[in-house]
């Protein structure tokens, strides 16, 4: 039992290194204020503190320091030496505008950090008081790549399971079943309720189901209302929730002045595979491996991947996916000039040449000259090319293919 308890707490000290880190300090260099976003326990706190240890720290989550921050905007940032953080910072609106205005007395860069989990009243306070004096950085919890720096022997099975939020790899002892269950449950108490009447958390609860259910697919709002119950116009104000929040993706259809013949709604994915296993109900990544969404699964993992790399780095990417009315498709596009990197998503580790067939649809589609470079991302061991200019890549190494 001493021995168990020795390596629950090696794990609950260990830090698990964040490409965050240097993006983040890059910004505070930059700009007077820093914003940084992002779904409740992806380790904003965590971050900040570790990036500024010298900060002086304050968390709006305490009802008392909020209602101060609140009613007290002037009051409240007399009492705190500067540089400063402040956690949570949604939950005292007001206060933006008494930054805006320290802000505007004395420029200097660095002078505060802010962290918020709510972007739906976080984003309105920005543009209203902080637009052109604040670095804003949305976070994502953990990359594979990530994970591996700091647990190298972790297998892509366990982190689709767990899914990339830090407290369930830095503590394995932790269940990711009532792990899910109560961030669930936090999530619709704490921050569904502040931004939404939700008059059935029954309703928001299968909305929930179905659009995990979903992960990888075209979205319909009307068939996702009707699978649920609830209005389209509800179903798209859901959708428009879990999106502010951190919890989903929206990836748009690409097209060049073409888009007659392309789809054009959303492709829908869950920000994190294992909060996605969660509320499908699988007890395991086996099960869900031998299920017939192992593949949307798969291309859930995949496609953020790309987007947490390019998340950490700051950069604003277009990312895009592609399909033709006839059904050629391309999981995920990378703009760069009018030229794209394809990448196409196959849970195999030996990808077949019909798995090439939609980026070679792309090429021909746009011309030969079109394309940068093709990745199949599988659970190949290694990379190896399959064609000039398409290679298939093991998914937990998409990030050093990408630039």
């Amino acid at each position: 039992m001493l021995d168990n308890l020795a390596i629950a707490l090696q794990y609950i000290s260990m830090w698990i290194t964040r490409k965050y880190e240097k993006t983040l300090a890059a910004l505070s260099r930059q700009f007077p204020a820093v914003v940084l976003t992002g779904a409740r326990q992806v380790g904003k706190t965590s971050l900040v503190r570790r990036v500024f240890p010298d900060h002086t720290y304050v968390s709006l989550d305490l009802p008392a320091a909020a209602e101060q921050a609140e009613n007290s905007p002037r009051r409240f940032l007399g009492e705190y030496s500067e540089p400063l953080i402040i956690d949570e910072v949604q939950y005292a609106p007001a206060l933006f505008r008494h930054l805006k205005g320290k802000i505007d007395e004395d420029k200097r860069p660095g002078r505060y950090v802010l962290t918020g989990s709510q972007n739906f009243p976080l984003m309105q306070g920005i543009s209203e008081s902080l637009a052109g004096r604040c670095g804003v950085l949305q976070m994502l919890n953990l990359s594979f790549s990530e994970l591996m720096t700091s647990i190298p022997d972790v297998s892509e099975g366990a982190y689709l399971y767990k899914g990339g939020w830090p407290e369930l790899h830095a503590r394995p002892d932790l269940d990711p079943h009532f792990w899910y269950a109560a961030y669930q449950s936090t999530y619709l108490e704490r921050d569904v309720r502040n931004i939404l009447n939700v008059g059935s958390l029954r309703d928001f609860d299968r909305f929930l189901r179905a659009a995990a259910a979903r992960t990888g697919q075209l979205l319909s709002y009307s068939d996702l209302a009707r699978d649920v119950g609830i209005a389209p116009n509800t179903a798209k104000q859901w959708i428009s929730v879990l999106q502010a929040s951190g919890q989903i993706v929206l990836l748009e259809p690409y097209y060049r002045n073409l888009g007659k013949r392309l789809v054009k709604s959303p492709k829908l994915y869950l920000c994190d595979t294992g909060l996605a296993v969660f509320l499908m109900g699988f007890d395991s990544w086996e099960a869900a491996a031998r299920s017939p969404l192992a593949g949307a699964l798969w291309e859930t993992h995949v496609v953020m991947q790309v987007v947490k790399h390019y998340s950490a780095k700051g950069r604003s990417v277009p990312l895009w996916f592609w399909r033709t009315a006839s059904g050629a498709e391309v999981d995920l596009l990378i703009e760069r000039g009018g030229r794209f990197t394809a990448i196409e998503a196959k849970f195999t580790e030996r990808p077949e040449q019909s798995d090439l067939k939609g980026i070679e649809a792309l090429e021909t589609f746009y011309g030969p000259n079109s394309l940068v470079n093709g990745i199949i991302a599988c659970r190949a061991a290694r990379a190896y090319k399959m064609t000039a200019g398409i290679s298939a890549v093991s998914a937990k190494k998409i990030d050093q293919h990408l630039e």
